[in-house]
């Protein structure tokens, strides 16, 4: 299994699991992507409104909230044809981390309830997403949207839980 490390910036947090919520979508958005988890690490962060949108405005000069932001540690990204990574390297002793994702209290309990589902449901979602970030799947065309979607919602069917698209 991944190595999930949870900070908590937000007691609010602690209410749907975040900890929980996040090992949980962690190792399914690995396995989904047919990512062998076992010795990577991965750093979940449950932050306010305020704090994300601190953040997105210092690494995207976007200073507004968003639901999840994702920082890789491996720069790849999708192949232009099919949308799929290079694969990452595997777990070295040294370099285990896959990266960091942050996570906004305030702008996914609002989405959440916009779409009727359980808090917890989406926190699932938007952390399965990030990880998909982190082994640089990425939405920037229809394509590429396309194949991250797909494992999004293969990820969260094989949890139970319905498409979010």
């Amino acid at each position: 299994m991944a190595d999930v490390d949870v900070v908590i910036e937000d007691d609010r947090w602690l209410t749907p699991d975040l900890e929980g919520l996040a090992s949980k979508a962690v190792q399914i958005a690995l396995e989904t992507a047919g990512i062998s988890a076992t010795g990577y690490e991965i750093c979940v962060m449950g932050c306010s409104d305020a704090r994300i949108a601190e953040l997105n405005a210092e690494f995207r000069e976007k200073p507004v909230p968003t639901n999840v932001l994702s920082w890789p540690v491996f720069d790849v990204g999708p192949d232009p044809d099919t949308g799929i990574p290079p694969a990452i390297p595997a777990p070295c002793g040294a370099e285990n981390s896959l990266g960091d994702i942050a996570i906004a209290f305030e702008t996914c309990e609002r989405e959440a309830l916009e779409k009727g589902i359980p808090v917890a449901d989406h926190v699932i979602h938007l952390v399965v997403h990030g990880c998909l970030h982190l082994l640089g799947y990425d939405h920037l065309d229809e394509m590429q949207a396309d194949v991250m979607e797909g494992l999004e919602i293969k990820a969260l069917a094989s949890m139970g839980l319905d498409n979010p698209y």
